[in-house]
């Protein structure tokens, strides 16, 4: 069965390394806690709010070794009034039999209040 595992890290700056450092942390971070094997993996998308342009943070995930199949995609997240600025979001569809409540999702440094119900403290 097809999951989806949701993960979500903000960043300071609108700066390449940044950009690209903070998506890697939270990626590492979903593979880990979930036990996430690419080849179990159909597709990842990623989302930034509109002030992160600097980089396109799937190349974090294509770079990966054996990720190189996995589709990923980038896309702009809804520009809502006071949401969350400085935002990656990323939903990993990964086969698994886990069911929902197992599924490990992952929110790091601001992006915490996004969700804090799922957020282990």
């Amino acid at each position: 069965m097809i999951r989806g595992v949701r993960g979500a890290i903000t960043v300071e700056n609108n700066e390449e390394i940044e950009i690209l450092t903070a998506t890697e942390s939270l990626v590492k971070e979903m593979i880990k806690s979930n036990n996430i094997k690419a080849s179990d993996v159909a597709s990842v998308f990623l989302s930034v709010t509109d002030d992160i342009n600097a980089a396109f943070p799937a190349k974090v995930i294509r770079i990966q070794g054996d990720w190189t199949y996995v589709p990923v995609m980038c896309m702009k997240e809804i520009a809502v009034p006071n949401s969350l600025e400085k935002c990656i979001r990323i939903m990993m569809h990964w086969n698994t039999e886990l069911c929902q409540d197992e599924i490990q999702h992952i929110y790091l440094e601001k992006a915490i209040q996004l969700r804090p119900d799922l957020t282990k403290q």
